[in-house]
């Protein structure tokens, strides 16, 4: 037990815990213990693992705040807490850091330099232009990627301890450790062996800036200005002018048809026959197809390779050519379509070649401008264009060959496994689980998992060489599952040795790595032990819960239950939990792409954590919350509450309770009787997943405990010589107990600091409140509350302080609530410094004559 401190503040609690809970192992995963109890006895959380790209931000604290009420209330209820940490190192967002914080970029042709030391540490994405970073070998590139996550992981790891999560920090993993690219490459292995993992070359959304694959999860729509361009194409017949509507005419060059839907009676005709493009002479047919909008534009649309992923559906159904103009640089490719034949439209084709999509497209309307054959400039507009997520420029789409899982979009038997596999989980709230569907269900082609980038999990395969050195991709080589880890680009396949990479009849490495998703994916078997520590995957698995952002469910939840689907036909939890967005004063979600991002850091160091708790416990899963720095309302809410719990501790610790005591009187009996009923709902509230009705239950509770209970009772607590003062010195001690534990989930300093007073152990290890079983009338703790409110507003109304003695005063109350008064009247006339207190009948519990004491000189 600790000193019950003069004056109690929360100051410097978060540190003096923190340390406390490290030196007892009191979040610890007990193995023995799980072993003892069974899978049953376990609660496993199946943590988010936050990218190490940067900083934290409020959403992190609100979210993984929700998870940890949920983890310390099944700690308290007896089970064995697997409560995992996890870090997102490798992907995109990750290289693009190291690129700004040290003005480098990765230039893989270039040999490892064992002394390099970057040009300067701290950038951002605005002081470093990309043209002035320094290139630098993979190798070294990687390392600065391992160094700067490192530091980000240990300010995020400080941060989280801070803000007081149970977190077992001896689980902690990360995506880019030997041991998860093991897991990830024998995942990967056995959905190849299966037939779950294919290569092939086909059209794919492509960042040109990070000169990277982008898969379709990955997706967001931007609004970006554009205009349409009217176009004249010329029949075959020389019968007249088709007229067409396109946003980009640089994509000319490219186009393989014109479709119209086939119902349009204005271009019935037109199927089946030909057409011959502007500029280029090339001619191509008009086809049918039912994708085509009559009411958009003039109807009938340019089919390019590739303008965007309604032109991907209409090559693959219509099985049209492949045209590909624009290369991985996002710019015009030097080579014509060999179908560009004549002088004139070769001379065209190479105004544009090498050019940025942009200067092509000006080139394109000045060459259609000279020729007549653009008629017409529309007002420009808005429209929705894709961009990778965390991306700075429109996606191009070129043909590229990539790595992909089957995820039940070209397989209907799959994705209803997925959907019913989602329909066995208890979603929170239920509603999200719809949008779990409503993605599986509008799935348009499979999980490309390959990156063309450096820093993450290298793709475990080599490719056998032909007699002239060219890949042989029907002969794909695997390594060694004992082998594992490994790197293709340093390591060898089985039967070669490194004399054969690289020329005829040898080997030539995979140089991609995975989708940093294609790792997160298998966050349960990351942290779970799988193919490692099989006793402590069936003490895990499946976990009991996945929670996460509403935004993820796409991503990382469906990502997940895909890959638990294929790997052992069932789900990887039992329950998801769907946190809410942060949005800001204008109810706009926080972003940094918006720059209304609210680090936590300062947060917590003003307000304290458990205030930043409340706040985040305040707000049911998937329910969007306010955040305003400026004025966190909820979060000063918090603060006082965590206040007025210690100095509550304080008081009620003042009052000593006798050998023996038994709760005799009535309004003790009946306050306990109440906080039954508080701790039976705040369970089943918990139970739910509803901790935000658990929290509004128990503090409604405890201001009436505070304002009411507690000054009734204070006086018969304080005089030893009352026959009650043993039964109110054992209510508010018992009260005191409950309410430190319905509270510990979420004010988890103030509560652990109150508990030490008068405990030796931990409250987080303390068991959740049972029911008291003590008999007692609620009504008697309603009834003598109301009379207690009343009697302080007849002296306010009075102007009189509420010290003032009374001679006399008289109750009105109904008659059914007389018994319940009287029981109390000792509490009553000692709170309100009554001398006569006599009750009278009423419809309402009310003060009808109050007569003040004679005032001494």
């Amino acid at each position: 037990m600790t000193a019950i401190p003069d004056k109690p503040a929360l100051e410097g609690l978060e540190a003096k815990w923190d340390a406390r809970w490290a030196e007892r192992g009191t979040y610890l995963f007990d193995r023995d213990a799980a072993q003892a109890s069974g899978r049953g006895g376990v609660f496993s959380v199946d943590t988010p693992p936050p990218t190490a790209s940067g900083s934290l931000h409020i959403g992190h604290v609100f979210s993984f705040t929700h998870t940890d009420l949920t983890a310390r209330f099944e700690r308290m209820r007896g089970k064995t807490v697997f409560y995992p940490m996890g870090w997102d190192d490798n992907g995109l967002p990750t290289e693009r850091r190291v690129q700004n914080y040290y003005g480098v970029r990765c230039d893989p042709s270039l040999p490892f330099d064992p002394d390099f030391t970057p040009p300067f540490e701290g950038g951002d994405n605005k002081s470093t232009r990309a043209a002035d970073q320094i290139p630098i070998s993979r190798r070294n590139f990687i390392d600065l990627c391992e160094r700067l996550t490192a530091e980000d992981e240990k300010q995020f790891e400080e941060l989280f301890r801070k803000l007081g999560l149970s977190v077992d920090w001896t689980q902690t993993y990360r995506t880019i450790s030997d041991d998860t690219i093991r897991v990830s490459q024998l995942a990967f292995l056995r959905n190849l062996e299966r037939g779950e993992a294919y290569q092939a070359l086909a059209p794919t959304l492509w960042d040109i800036d990070f000169r990277s694959a982008i898969a379709q999860a990955e997706l967001e729509d931007r609004d970006q200005p554009s205009a349409y361009h009217r176009l004249a194409f010329h029949r075959s017949d020389d019968s007249g002018d088709v007229l067409i509507e396109t946003t980009r005419p640089e994509l000319l060059a490219a186009c393989v048809a014109l479709v119209a839907h086939p119902d349009d009676e204005r271009y019935q005709p037109l199927f089946g026959s030909t057409v011959r493009t502007p500029l280029f002479d090339v001619e191509v047919p008009v086809l049918a197809h039912p994708l085509a909008q009559p009411d958009k534009g003039s109807g009938i649309a340019m089919v390019c390779t590739f303008g965007d992923v309604t032109d991907i559906i209409w090559w693959r159904e219509l099985d049209l050519p492949n045209r590909t103009i624009i290369g991985k640089d996002g710019r015009i490719l030097a080579d014509a379509p060999d179908v560009i034949v004549t002088d004139a439209a070769r001379s065209a084709y190479a105004e544009l070649a090498g050019k940025t999509v942009f200067s092509a497209k000006k080139a394109v309307v000045d060459l259609l401008q000279a020729s007549g054959e653009l008629l017409e400039v529309s007002k420009p507009f808005t429209h929705a264009v894709k961009f990778f997520e965390k991306g700075d420029r429109p996606l191009e789409i070129v043909s590229t060959r990539q790595w992909y899982l089957r995820n039940g979009a070209r397989d209907g038997a799959l994705r209803e496994k997925l959907i019913s596999l989602g329909q066995q989980i208890d979603w929170h709230p239920d509603f999200m689980r719809v949008r779990f569907e409503n993605w599986t269900n509008g799935l348009t082609g499979d999980w490309l998992v390959s990156r063309q980038r450096f820093f993450g999990v290298p793709i475990p395969i080599w490719y056998a060489l032909d007699e002239n050195g060219e890949r042989d991709y029907g002969r794909v080589l695997t390594p060694e599952l004992g082998a594992l880890p490994v790197d293709p680009t340093s390591d060898v396949p089985p039967g070669f040795s490194e004399e054969q990479r690289g020329v005829p009849g040898g080997f030539d490495a995979e140089r991609d790595i995975f989708d940093t998703w294609a790792t997160s994916s298998l966050t349960p078997q990351l942290a779970g032990g799988w193919q490692r520590d099989d006793e402590l995957w069936n003490l895990v698995a499946p976990f009991d819960l996945r929670p996460q952002g509403q935004d993820i469910i796409r991503t990382w939840l469906f990502s997940t239950l895909l890959r638990s689907a294929l790997e052992d036909d069932r789900s990887p939890w039992t329950d998801a939990a769907i946190s809410g967005f942060i949005v800001d004063p204008d109810r706009k979600k926080m972003s940094k792409s918006k720059g209304n991002v609210v680090t936590p850091a300062s947060i917590l160091d003003q307000h304290g954590s458990d205030a930043v708790r409340y706040w985040a416990a305040s707000s049911r899963l998937g329910t969007d919350a306010a955040f305003d720095p400026q004025n966190p309302t909820q979060i000063k809410i918090g603060r006082r509450l965590a206040i007025k719990v210690l100095n509550a501790a304080k008081f009620v610790l003042s009052f000593p309770v006798p050998d023996g005591a038994q709760i005799t009187h009535a309004l003790d009996a009946a306050m306990l009787a109440t906080l039954d009923g508080v701790i039976r709902d705040a369970t089943r509230a918990y139970e739910q997943y509803d901790h935000a009705r658990a929290l509004e239950i128990t503090e409604a509770f405890f201001w009436t405990f505070c304002d009411d209970y507690l000054e009734l009772v204070k006086e018969r607590a304080y005089n030893q010589a009352d026959s009650g003062q043993a039964s109110a010195a054992l209510a508010l001690r018992i009260a005191l107990e409950t309410l430190l534990r319905l509270f510990a989930p979420v004010l988890s300093f103030a509560t652990e600091e109150a508990w030490s007073w008068f405990h030796d152990d931990s409250v987080h290890g303390a068991a959740w409140p049972d029911a008291l079983g003590i008999e007692g009338d609620p009504e008697v703790l309603s009834a003598v509350s109301q009379a207690l409110i009343g009697i302080r507003r007849a002296k306010t109304e009075a102007k009189a302080s509420q010290k003032t003695p009374v001679a006399r005063l008289v109750l009105g109350a109904p008659a059914a609530l007389h018994a319940a008064l009287d029981s109390a009247v000792g509490d009553l006339k000692a709170v309100g410094r009554i001398e006569d207190l006599t009750f009278a009948d009423a419809d309402a519990i009310v003060v009808h004559e109050v007569d003040f004491a004679p005032q001494e000189d």
